[in-house]
């Protein structure tokens, strides 16, 4: 049976009960997106260099690519959303926001990944997440405005 994929948002309350631990992640591994692809992801989305501080977790059956062996990361993720699934305006606005989201059912594989450095399929990740407590709305709507072309990089 095929269950429809559903992310819908919840108080922060549940995410956290739910959500703050990696133990919650489903796979065999769990890892953290390095500070590297930290900042790529930063740049492919538009946003200002540091504005995501927190912990960036990736779980599945494997943490790295099958064909070259680069750590699989937000950032793969992400670069493969871009490609007709999600703007960035949206996914700036998840990994920033002060609105928590969370699937529905866990995912026999996250569809449509693909390594952003040598394109291969990915078939093993299960769950993504990003613990952002801290983000203050205010320099949300600046990141916004910058992303819209409204503010200056500075």
């Amino acid at each position: 049976m095929t269950r429809q994929r559903e992310t819908v948002p919840v108080d922060p309350e549940l995410f956290r009960a739910v959500y703050d631990s990696p133990a919650a992640l489903p796979g065999r591994h769990r890892w953290t997106t390095p500070e590297s692809d930290v900042r790529r992801l930063e740049k492919l989305l538009g946003i200002p260099a540091r504005s995501i501080g927190a912990p960036l977790w990736v779980s599945g059956d494997d943490p790295d690519c099958p064909k070259c062996g680069r750590r699989l990361t937000w950032y793969d993720i992400v670069s493969s959303a871009l490609k007709g699934v999600h703007d960035r305006t949206m996914i700036a606005m998840v990994i920033l926001g002060d609105r928590k989201y969370v699937n529905t059912e866990v995912p026999d594989a996250i569809p449509g990944v693909r390594c952003a450095d040598c394109h291969t399929a990915i078939d093993g990740l299960r769950s993504f997440k990003c613990h952002n407590w801290a983000y203050a709305f205010e320099a949300l709507e600046k990141v916004r405005e910058r992303m819209n072309g409204g503010l200056t990089a500075e």
